[in-house]
């Protein structure tokens, strides 16, 4: 069982042995680094306008810092092993700010929607950068962060797994057309050596994909079941399965992963989040592409941060602000853009559809294996 517990955050592959073994040796990109940037800003352009119309969002600013004191930084998950880039700012204060720089937009956005005034059934979406700097640097994880992060008014009584697949199936709908935008644009990215992207998207809760593969580490799961259903969407990210591990990590004061739910056969279930996870036909591996989740109520975020042991959080503006109810109920989630461009433009690797700093053993890597890396 040690495996499943080391398996939950995972800092990506873990070495660079093995990232050798997995990037493909017989990789071609099938557009050139010219012709891949115009495909990504052509995808950006379309995901970014789609999206906001099959959920009524509105483009809008986010901040690449945020006051430490404010509680709004994404801690990522609940173990403390993900920390934020901080430091203090202000010249000629007597006591600087203690600015830092943001790893997600999770708590920030639902707090955004009060300041721009969103009605039920509006939100906002932002082009949001972060940095998360204790990643194990690989093929598909990177300090350097880019998501299109969005946050939507709801209602109590939408409250439901049936509202939660609903906007799931709209997101999945506007990054297929995506793809098939791209294609069109650049039809060599439609090759017999790919298969088409899959129209369905499956979707199974954790629990049901634990009975599946009792003995598997959450990864190892999450790898057999995609190879069965190439486009899954995994429910109940964050409360503890049948074995003793919650699926993966979840943070406690944004997604609800303890509210209790029922199965399409009737079995008892809980969580209302989860993941887009994706067959990756160039790497041959698991591809995430986003994580999203009806958020937390204040009877929710209290139960959640009592179970992860936080409780000292709620003292915090953004948390006092759930509690005493300055802000709406809300679903959100964010979708990894570079993720988005490397399946969708089949790339091996986040480094040609995004620049940031890898080590030299990696770029090393990659120059054997004909990945062209951006710099």
């Amino acid at each position: 069982m040690a495996d499943k517990k080391a398996d939950l955050a995972g800092p990506g592959i873990g070495t660079y042995e093995e990232v050798e073994k997995i990037l493909p040796s017989d990789y071609k990109s099938l557009l050139t680094p010219k012709e891949t940037m115009i495909a990504l800003f052509e995808m950006k352009k379309y995901i970014e306008e789609n999206l906001c119309k099959e959920l009524n969002l509105i483009m809008v600013q986010v901040p690449l810092i945020v006051d430490e004191n404010s509680g709004v930084n994404d801690s990522l998950d609940r173990d403390g092993s993900r920390t934020p880039i901080e430091f203090p700012c202000g010249l000629g204060l007597d006591k600087p700010i203690q600015a830092q720089v943001v790893q997600a937009a999770t708590k920030w956005k639902r707090m955004a929607l009060t300041q721009f005034n969103c009605k039920v059934g509006e939100g906002i979406c932002t082009d949001m950068k972060a940095v998360r700097k204790d990643y194990f640097l690989d093929h598909d994880h990177s300090s350097y962060v880019d998501q299109w992060d969005w946050e939507r008014v709801m209602t109590t009584d939408q409250r439901n797994l049936e509202f939660l697949k609903d906007v799931v199936r709209k997101i999945w709908k506007v990054l297929l057309g995506a793809g098939s935008y791209v294609q069109e644009i650049f039809p060599q990215l439609k090759s017999d050596k790919y298969p088409d992207f899959p129209e369905e998207l499956k979707f199974l809760h954790a629990e049901d994909i634990l009975d599946m593969y009792p003995d598997l580490p959450r990864k190892q799961r999450e790898t057999e079941i995609i190879k069965k259903y190439p486009a899954v969407f995994i429910i109940g990210i964050g409360w503890v399965l049948q074995d003793g591990y919650p699926h993966e990590m979840r943070a406690a004061d944004y997604d609800d992963w303890i509210t209790e739910t029922i199965s399409d056969d009737g079995r008892p279930m809980h969580g209302l989040n989860g993941d887009i996870l994706v067959w990756n036909p160039v790497t041959k591996r698991r591809h995430e592409l986003t994580s999203m989740g009806i958020r937390v109520t204040k009877d929710t975020m209290k139960k959640q941060l009592e179970i992860t042991n936080q409780l000292d959080f709620l003292k915090l503006p953004y948390h006092q602000a759930i509690l005493n109810d300055k802000i709406p109920l809300s679903i959100g989630g964010g979708i990894g853009q570079s993720r988005t461009y490397m399946y969708f433009l089949r790339k091996a690797h986040l480094g040609e559809v995004s620049v940031t700093v890898w080590p030299k053993i990696l770029k090393d890597i990659c120059a054997k294996k004909n990945i062209y890396v951006l710099e």
